[in-house]
């Protein structure tokens, strides 16, 4: 029979009970953030595949990660530290108190606004809770611990929201430009800074397309990830013709490496 949300629960409950299982007896919070953010990332390539028209393996991986909300919940059910039905309640009155334009009186002319709102109605709970003090910044909510790219897009998107951001996707072109300018000259500056010096205007560079791709309504992690998938791709295509030469990576020319490349695009293209 079809199993509900308080089936899994319930389930959960078995696995940490004395009659269930050793290994599930023994997490804790800190042993499954790892595992978290593991199914967390899963989730995110699933998503791509779903895009392509493949939602069975999102399917799954949601579920993955369900089972971990429902495992920390049940976890801290045991601590008396808040139960699952406490963390539905908690999700569901922030949403509707951020969303007065659905839920209230008020109103938003676009999605931009809405963000904006959302910010200032942030803002309030947060002032309300006695968690923003004089030195809190609006950037504190994005966290130090995600992956660069996306802590680069998170950052510009919560400046862009409070109107900290360039008006014409030119200017973000010119940005770039000026970015490539300052790390040429870092390469070819006095040797003494140029590691230190290269290093940072790099990061400024990266920095500067995701400004590009937030201004395309471009996910960065996505388009990189997709890049990298493309990339293995027509590697392995080249691994494979020079196998069927009976070739090796070191035996082959640059030559010889650049034309099966290509050969790669034309074919993965197609």
């Amino acid at each position: 029979m079809p199993r509900s949300f308080s089936d899994l629960v319930a389930l959960m409950a078995r696995l940490r009970s004395p009659e269930g299982c050793p290994w599930d007896r023994e997490q804790t919070y800190a042993t499954l953030a790892p595992m978290l953010l593991e199914e967390a990332y899963e989730t995110f390539e699933a998503v791509e595949e779903a895009q392509r028209g493949h939602p069975r393996k999102l399917r799954d991986e949601l579920g993955d990660l369900l089972f971990q909300i429902v495992f920390y919940a049940q976890i801290a059910r045991e601590r008396g530290d808040f139960t699952i039905d406490e963390v539905i309640e908690a999700v569901y009155a922030k949403m509707v108190r951020r969303h007065p334009h659905v839920f209230g009186d008020a109103r938003a002319r676009d999605a931009a606004e809405v963000l904006r709102k959302w910010e200032e109605i942030k803002a309030e709970e947060k002032r309300a809770a006695g968690e923003l003090t004089e030195e809190a910044s609006l950037l504190d909510g994005v966290s130090r611990k995600a992956p660069a790219l996306m802590e680069a897009h998170q950052i510009s998107v919560k400046a862009a929201r409070v109107g900290f951001d360039w008006t014409r996707l030119e200017d973000v072109f010119d940005k770039l430009q000026e970015e490539l300018d300052e790390l040429r000259e870092a390469v070819e500056s006095d040797a003494s800074r140029r590691e230190e010096r290269v290093r940072e205007e790099i990061g400024d560079l990266l920095f500067a397309i995701v400004q590009i791709a937030r201004h395309l309504d471009v996910e960065p992690e996505t388009a990189l990830k997709a890049a990298n998938r493309k990339f293995r791709e027509r590697f392995r295509h080249l691994e494979k013709r020079l196998r069927e030469r009976d070739r090796t990576l070191k035996e082959a020319t640059p030559e010889e490496m650049e034309a099966l490349w290509q050969e790669a695009k034309r074919t993965h293209e197609a």
